[in-house]
């Protein structure tokens, strides 16, 4: 009985080795690693992606223009005066890239972007109009001169080369910082 318990023993001793040897050998390239990887390759959808953002607003510009009008009469003069609110948004419309307006090659990306402009020529807010002074009677025609020409002088004293150009500066670094989240090395952008 002795013998037979250690003959069991060894049996299953040399059981568990070879079950260990086997296991170790079926499993010898077969294994498992967790590994981040940093570079990101671009595909069709990331660039049209990039379009679909649509308008890029990179400026934005509060405006407030007094503008008035007299208009003269035989008796009295009658007189217009009206404060206009305006907000002009300068950026970029995503939608006007040209197809061929980003080139990839490896970690490296070169785009030309439209130029920076004014997104939205129907900035004056209608609703925060105030008319300051008002004497006699005024047409709807006389109230849309005054319109016009609060929206050219509001042009005029916000669309400045300053306003571009920080306007610009603001694009080229979101920009930059885009295509660096996209995992790109070397960025260059142009303006049309």
């Amino acid at each position: 009985m002795k013998q037979y318990k250690i003959v069991i023993g060894a049996v299953a001793v040399i059981a568990v080795v070879a079950l260990f040897f086997w296991v170790k050998s079926a499993f010898k390239d077969n294994y498992i690693q967790l590994a981040a990887d940093e570079a990101i390759d671009p595909t069709p959808t990331q660039i049209q992606s990039i379009r679909d953002i649509g308008e890029w607003e990179f400026l934005s510009i509060s405006a407030e223009e007094m503008v008035d009008t007299v208009r003269k009469g035989f008796f009295t003069d009658d007189e217009l005066v009206r404060i206009y609110y305006g907000t002009l948004r300068l950026g970029i419309d995503m939608q006007q890239l040209r197809d061929d307006a980003i080139t990839i090659q490896g970690d490296s990306v070169q785009a030309t972007f439209p130029k920076v402009t004014l997104l939205d020529n129907d900035f004056i807010d209608e609703a925060k109009t105030k008319s300051f002074y008002e004497s006699g009677k005024w047409t709807p025609q006389a109230h849309q001169a005054l319109y016009q020409k609060a929206h050219r002088q509001m042009l005029h004293h916000c669309l400045t080369k300053e306003n571009l150009t920080s306007a610009q500066s603001n694009a080229e670094s979101q920009l930059t910082n885009l295509f660096t989240q996209l995992g790109y090395k070397t960025i260059t952008l142009h303006f049309e």
